[in-house]
């Protein structure tokens, strides 16, 4: 009697280890299974940025002897804010639309090549970008998907200052290209991106007549071409 009570123990053991190894294999559901399929989708994004620009010089000598070279010596960090319009092509292709603002600044030091001497200015760099990307989407794995984006932007500079140490155009445009992950959630997306951005074109505003101080001409003269970069970490909510 005794044994058959150990077996039926032992059954009972046995029975119990089958039951939580099976419970423990049985795979939780994907959140958001069909999110990808659907034809648009909105969204937000928050996130940071800094600005930097590519400059080239003329080697401007001005009257006085003086010859002067700018830098951007370390980037400021800025906020950015935006939506986020998404057109489904096809399983790995998105169309993606995602209008944003930049607020931030570029600090300029201008040094004079002969006797050293530097002059500093931070200008202020807001611009509204319209940018519109291609986004390749690699298979989902359970709740997580990256993705390559790439595309070009418009960009509009919203505020300027007259009497600035330098003065930019109005319009600016280029590529970005970004790389980020879906990361989906119970009820949205959290795709955090990090995108770099190229402009194609020479923004230095040559026409000065805004200047009360003609003698702060030689900063822009200086200058042969100044073309924008900038690095952006996003957060979009999908």
């Amino acid at each position: 009697m005794y044994i058959v009570r150990l077996n039926k123990l032992y059954i009972y053991i046995l029975l119990l280890f089958l039951s939580a190894t099976l419970h423990s294999q049985v795979r939780k559901a994907d959140n958001q299974p069909f999110a990808d399929q659907k034809m648009y989708h909105l969204g937000f994004m928050v996130g940071f940025q800094a600005q930097d620009m590519i400059m080239a010089h003329t080697g401007y000598v001005g009257p006085n002897g003086e010859a002067w070279f700018a830098e951007i010596p370390s980037y400021s960090v800025g906020f950015s804010v935006g939506i986020v319009g998404d057109r489904y092509l096809n399983e790995y292709m998105n169309l993606r639309l995602s209008p944003a603002l930049h607020f931030g600044e570029r600090r300029f030091i201008f040094k004079e090549q002969t006797s050293g001497k530097e002059v500093e200015s931070s200008l202020r760099s807001n611009y509204l970008t319209v940018p519109l990307h291609l986004k390749f989407s690699a298979p989902r794995i359970r709740n997580t998907r990256p993705y390559f984006l790439a595309g070009g932007y418009g960009a509009f500079n919203v505020a300027q200052k007259k009497d600035d140490i330098l003065r930019f155009k109005s319009m600016d445009y280029g590529v970005e290209f970004g790389v980020g992950c879906n990361i989906y959630l119970p009820l949205f997306k959290l795709c955090p991106e990090l995108k770099f951005s190229f402009g194609l074109v020479d923004i230095v505003n040559r026409d000065r007549s805004d200047l009360t101080d003609k003698d702060m001409e030689k900063y822009t003269q200086a200058l042969s071409s100044g073309k924008t970069r900038m690095i952006s970490l996003v957060f979009n909510f999908e």
